[in-house]
């Protein structure tokens, strides 16, 4: 690899494939992605907004705007839904907007318009919505919305931001709904509305006793225009009913009695079976290949090659095969013999480039942050502290491997697929079929897990492009092998670190030379950035960031918590070093640095707020027990981090023996990510957040060696088992701040709080991951 400039030298691939990062920067409105990963502030879309305006603009999904009225809302969910459930549209049925339709027996169909793929949207995004109107949950029901940007807006899930953009619209959509029902009842009884109120399902008039249930209020209702009302009021917090509470997940029931929701389960009239195969090095075209001695199997109906877009996030060459059942598939592709052209093939190398790093020296080829006098403060400092942190590239590895179900006929395409963003999905497989957009129908399915994966809707390219070649409804299901080596991963990276201390222990200097990778040359891969206010940036005086980036053409893409899943654990265990050198308790340490409570960026809501920063951090400390005595070659580690607008520190508590096998026994988070909407959901996340991270930092790394990634499958890249999971302890901050996510920022403390407890309870530093590169073992 050549030596790093300003700009990293493009590396060797297609051009075609160098617009992956533009394309993952659209998946997140440009905006909003500032917001989730710079913590810039997004103004609240409906703060401004009239009366009629609200009917206008009456729907959000997972921050996008839906322009329509009633009627119009009525028809486009019904059109939508009537080739899935035809009695979905049911008549004389209240729907005063696009999330809410209320039937005269008294049900309510509440519309969960964001993916679920495991984070629990489906769940607390109606709650909201029932809060508002005054629901029984127990006569709640909740549906997937149809995909459709036009009634919905933008329909996604990921960056943690669903239930924030998703918050004022729904309790707005909710308590609207409740105004035009309260109406509806005043009128009948020829009484004041603002005598009226409301118990779960049932509008209540005081003074005489009158109550009617919603039931009975629908076709009254529906005939109501609410821009002649006044401004619907929201509840206090302190009248909530649902949210708050310990709410199952609405799917629970069908998930444990295995109901097919997930993409894998889909089947139809008719359906083959289909699998594709690339080339293992990003970029390398078929050659040759035995494709009639592939066709001639039994139960193979056809195979052939696809040359493709040429775009990583759409369909790559490769060479289809289409087949009665899911069994001949893979013996025909046992049989399947190609060639590859790997010219203009990736040629990428993870030990080559981890060698080229070390070497580099303490300042980069471009500067991102300069403040103070950085190398004046480090000469005189009395005390410095060094370190070099490397992680490795890691893959998703959802259990659910990538599939979609496409059946395409008479010009038109429908798909059934777990994707994270099904109204993208729409014009791109528009584009690699051309076909008109309005001729593309997708289905939301559950999704087995996601992590960023699904973002990216490759699968749903080559199954709408397969079924458009053979014309028939076709299953393509990826291997768990396809699934590694296609990925689009989390990059690895280096950190060269300095830290100064003054003679009262106190942090005065930090440099950190941040090293990266580039497929333009120009700017970081996703999620392989930095941003120049990155902890502790805005915290210490003299201050210096500077990036290298070094060239790379393999894919890579957002994974749970982009950046901050990496950041995390190179600031924070350096963070612990500089504790440790100052000879201070780390949580002294941590409140000093903070300071007083304030925004960091003032008027940014999104931004890091050192009062809340201080608070989980105390919490975690007191519920943790942090300052007890431990047994022997015991540790108790602490970090904190802020992403994803969510505060939140963790304290591990780990055992080592004398061989180096590692026991986390305990992490105790604490979270500050405003009003917990489900409790239940909430530490849900938490847990699977300590889990996943736990589980990547003990031993998951790729190799990545001539384009080629390895291992591919669990047998060598092993999740953590049931045996090995920690007990976890969630506690949340009670908070008035804005609602945010906790999938995401859960996370990235973990993996720093465990390394940092394995140095109180052995004196060894890591930093490098996974742990068993350092010769760490897990117990069975």
């Amino acid at each position: 690899m050549s030596t790093p400039t300003n700009r990293a030298k493009r590396a060797s691939v297609p051009e075609s494939a160098l617009l992956l990062d533009p394309y993952l920067d659209s998946i997140i409105e440009p905006a909003d992605h500032r917001a989730i990963e710079d913590h810039t502030p997004q103004p609240d879309r409906f703060a401004q907004l009239d009366r009629r305006g609200f009917l206008r603009a009456s729907a959000l999904a997972g921050g996008g705007l839906m322009v329509t009225y009633w009627m119009p809302v009525r028809e486009a969910r019904a059109n939508a839904e009537s080739d899935v459930n035809p009695s979905a549209a049911r008549e004389n049925s209240f729907e005063p907007n696009a999330y809410v339709r209320i039937t005269p027996d008294g049900y309510i169909s509440l519309f969960a318009t964001a993916p679920e793929i495991g984070q629990g949207v489906k769940t607390s995004l109606p709650m909201i919505l029932a809060e508002e109107l005054d629901a029984d949950w127990n006569r709640v029901r909740v549906e997937q919305a149809p995909i459709d940007p036009q009634v919905y807006g933008r329909q996604s899930a990921g960056g943690s931001r669903t239930l924030a953009s998703s918050w004022t619209a729904l309790r707005k959509a909710g308590a609207s709904a409740r105004a035009l029902l309260i109406e509806a009842a005043a009128q009948r009884w020829q009484v004041p509305s603002s005598e009226c109120t409301t118990e779960p399902c049932v509008v209540v008039h005081p003074p005489t006793g009158l109550r009617l249930d919603y039931g009975a209020l629908t076709d009254a209702a529906a005939r109501i225009d609410l821009a002649k009302l006044a401004e619907p009021t929201l509840k206090d917090p302190k009248d909530f009913r649902i949210l708050g509470t310990r709410v199952t997940g609405v799917d629970n029931r069908a998930l444990v009695t295995g109901q097919p929701l997930f993409g894998i389960d889909q089947t139809l009239p008719g359906l083959l079976h289909a699998a594709y195969v690339k080339c293992p090095a990003r970029g390398g075209r078929v050659a040759k290949a035995n494709l009639d001695e592939v066709r001639a199997l039994p139960g193979v109906r056809n195979a052939f090659s696809l040359t493709g877009t040429g775009m990583p996030t759409e369909v790559m060459p490769g060479v289809a095969i289409v087949a009665d059942s899911t069994w001949a598939v893979l013996r025909a592709r046992e049989a399947l013999r190609i060639e590859w052209d790997e010219s203009s093939a990736a040629k990428d190398s993870f030990s080559k480039a981890s060698e080229q790093a070390r070497g580099l020296g303490p300042r980069g080829a471009e500067t991102l942050r300069e403040t103070g006098e950085v190398d004046a403060t480090f000469e005189g400092a009395p005390k410095t502290v060094e370190g070099f942190y490397s992680y490795p590239f890691v893959a998703h590895a959802p259990l659910e491997p990538q599939n979609c179900t496409a059946w395409f006929k008479q010009g038109a395409i429908e798909l059934w697929a777990p994707t994270q963003t099904p109204d993208r999905a729409l014009p791109v497989i528009a584009k690699v079929l051309d076909i008109p957009q309005d001729r593309v129908t997708v289905h939301q399915t559950r999704a087995g897990g996601g992590f960023g994966r699904r973002l990216i809707n490759d699968p749903m390219c080559e199954a709408a492009l397969i079924s458009q070649r053979v014309g028939a409804p076709i299953k393509l299901l990826w291997t768990r092998e396809d699934d590694t080596a296609h990925d689009f991963y989390r990059v690895g990276g280096f950190h060269r670190l300095r830290g100064a201390l003054n003679a009262e222990g106190k942090l005065v200097a930090w440099q950190d030379h941040f090293i990266s990778f580039s497929h333009d040359g120009k700017s970081p891969v996703s999620g392989g950035n930095i941003s120049e206010t990155e902890f502790p940036a805005l915290l210490v005086e003299n201050f210096h960031l500077s990036q290298s980036l070094l060239p790379l053409a393999t894919p890579c893409g957002p994974w749970r918590a982009p950046r901050s899943n990496a950041i995390a654990f190179v600031v924070q265990c350096f963070m612990d070093e500089l504790a440790c050198e100052a000879g201070r308790d780390q949580v002294e340490f941590w409140l000093e640095l903070l300071g007083e409570p304030r925004w960091l960026e003032s008027g940014n809501p999104y931004a890091l707020h050192t009062g809340r920063a201080a608070a989980v951090i105390r919490l975690a400390a007191e519920k943790s027990g942090w300052g007890e005595k431990l047994a022997p070659r015991h540790g108790r580690g602490l970090a904190f981090h802020f992403s994803h607008a969510g505060h939140f520190a963790e304290v591990a508590e780990v055992h080592v023996d004398e061989s180096k096998r590692i026991s986390v026994t305990r992490v105790t988070v604490a979270g500050d990510i405003g009003p917990v909407i489900n409790p239940s959901g909430a530490e849900n996340q938490c847990e699977g957040a300590v889990i996943d991270g736990l589980s990547t930092m003990l031993g998951l790394a790729l190799e990545l060696e001539d384009g080629r990634i390895s291992p591919l499958n669990f047998d060598r890249y092993r999740l953590l088992r049931m045996p090995q999971t920690p007990r976890v302890d969630v506690h949340f901050v009670k908070s008035d701040f804005a609602p945010s996510g906790v999938g995401e920022p859960a996370l990235p403390p973990l993996a720093p709080a465990v390394c940092n407890a394995i140095f109180a309870a052995t004196g060894e530093r890591v930093r490098s991951l996974p742990l068993v590169g350092a010769g760490f073992r897990t117990r069975a």
